[in-house]
């Protein structure tokens, strides 16, 4: 059966990785895997100090360095599973389902595409614990797990609470479209106050038509849908309307434009990642 699987690690956003995890496990009614990667450190490469001064003195120091990096590993790894530990008991005491918990060495990118057959939903934390001190960065590896993966995947920050209202923001893109009908079908979100918004640059009736189009999509699905035309520069438009309407949690379609045209214009999914305040849901 398809998992919930939370990536936890030292960040400050571990608590509410384990708090989305529940939430959205208990909300899917879905096995929940938490799992922590420890990813390989680049160490120092033995080679060929002929000729060298002091070559005898340097091969010591590297074989001091390795040790270190090795002790330094086993301290990670043990504090990894204390973690996965602490995460599981958190969890059992809001979640009676089946929870695991797994522990790998090597690349969560790889990791994480390694277990998407079994993923229903990925939870992340918008930085990890190498940029947790630096504002409005997000992790080294969100951009390309998001990228890589077929899975929906919800990106928190640290103060996670089951949210009561989302908006989905609407472009009528192929993109868009096919986060709309996973919100439709999926149990994820239902009995949640749902909020439709369209930014464009110009108001043109056909936007009007799409807009409605989408809208009729959810009601049809069970929603209560309240629905937006907006003008204006697209992330600011977004915030600010997640600002007024107290939006807990906001649904999007990931990086629905290729790759060389995000190189010239920029990508909305990255710059919304960077700067939201709310948890992310990203359909691809």
């Amino acid at each position: 059966m398809p998992k919930v699987i939370a990536c936890i690690d030292g960040s400050a956003a571990a608590e509410a990785v384990c708090d989305a995890a529940v939430w959205a496990a208990s909300q899917l009614d879905a096995p929940l895997l938490f799992m922590h990667v420890l990813e390989k450190p680049e160490m120092p490469v033995k080679g060929d100090l002929s000729g060298n001064i002091g070559l005898g003195t340097r091969e010591h120091m590297l074989e001091e360095l390795v040790e270190l990096e090795e002790k330094k590993s086993r301290i990670a790894l043990e504090l990894g599973r204390q973690m996965l530990d602490e995460a599981r008991q958190c969890a059992a005491e809001r979640y009676a389902d089946k929870t695991e918990s797994l522990q790998r060495h090597g690349s969560l990118v790889e990791t994480v595409l390694e277990l998407q057959p079994q993923s229903r939903l990925l939870v992340m934390g918008r930085q990890g614990e190498a940029h947790e001190n630096s504002p409005g960065s997000i992790g080294s590896h969100i951009e390309t797990v998001v990228r890589a993966m077929q899975r929906p995947i919800l990106v928190v920050m640290p103060g996670f609470s089951p949210p009561r209202r989302f908006m989905i923001s609407y472009d009528a893109s192929e993109t868009a479209e096919k986060a709309l009908d996973m919100v439709a079908q999926s149990p994820l979100l239902k009995g949640l106050e749902c909020h439709v918004v369209m930014v464009v640059s110009n108001n043109k009736p056909e936007h009007h038509q799409r807009l409605d189009a989408a809208c009729r999509k959810l009601e049809q699905a069970g929603f209560t849908v309240e629905r937006s035309l907006l003008s204006g520069e697209v992330i600011e438009t977004l915030r600010e309307y997640q600002d007024s309407h107290s939006i807990e949690l906001m649904v999007m379609g990931a990086y629905g434009h290729s790759k060389i045209r995000q190189f010239f214009v920029g990508s909305n999914t990255t710059k919304m990642i960077g700067s939201s305040r709310i948890p992310l849901l990203l359909l691809r």
